[in-house]
């Protein structure tokens, strides 16, 4: 996967436009990136932090998608605003100025052999375990640190509502998956308003 620097500039501004739309009530006009690339199935994820610490203020995404590109991305960028972990202090029009946007286009899931089979720093990792599964973009384990053993116990125990050995059960299923990070940038930059 491979986007050039004009695609980019286009999908974080298909975000942000996004994003300001739906906390205005829907009142601007979006402007649909026209790339061939934009129209192929693929998942992706819109992060947004605070750009003063960087906190977490909503993450959500598509692992993998039948639809475009730029719907899934339409769909992460407005559910990130609900983001369910912060169903109590959601995201306003005023707080924009001061997030940073990242996008994460997800490249195809690959099963892997063993739950530790994968490189934390380059994968994203897809755990299932019976009806439950939980993800973490490569991003985490390069801003936390986490070796592959903790980062499978948080998975488990944060996004799972497992025990934070459950990894190690005989049916849990490993998929591992590339991703493209796009950001991160200011939200509300001059040439993404």
């Amino acid at each position: 996967m491979e986007f050039s620097p004009d695609t980019q500039q286009a999908m974080l501004q298909f975000a942000s436009q996004t994003i300001v739309n739906r906390l205005s009530g829907g009142q601007g006009e979006i402007s649909i990136p026209s790339d061939p690339i934009l129209s192929q199935p693929m998942g992706c994820f819109v992060s947004l932090h605070r750009w003063e610490n960087h906190a977490l203020r909503g993450c959500i995404g598509l692992m993998e998608s039948d639809r475009p590109l730029s719907e899934a991305l339409a769909s992460a960028a407005e559910g990130a605003l609900a983001d369910p972990r912060f169903v109590n202090q959601p995201i306003t029009l005023s707080e924009l100025p001061f997030l940073q946007l990242e996008l994460t286009v997800i490249g195809p899931m690959r099963q892997v052999a063993s739950p530790l089979d994968f490189q934390p720093l380059q994968d994203g990792i897809y755990l299932s375990i019976g009806p439950r599964s939980g993800v973490f973009l490569p991003q985490v384990a390069r801003e936390t640190g986490w070796t592959r053993e903790q980062l499978l116990s948080r998975l488990c125990q944060e996004k799972m509502g497992f025990p934070p050995d459950a990894w190690k059960q005989p049916d849990a299923v490993m998929r591992v998956f590339s991703t493209v990070v796009i950001g991160p940038v200011p939200l509300l930059r001059p040439e993404l308003k």
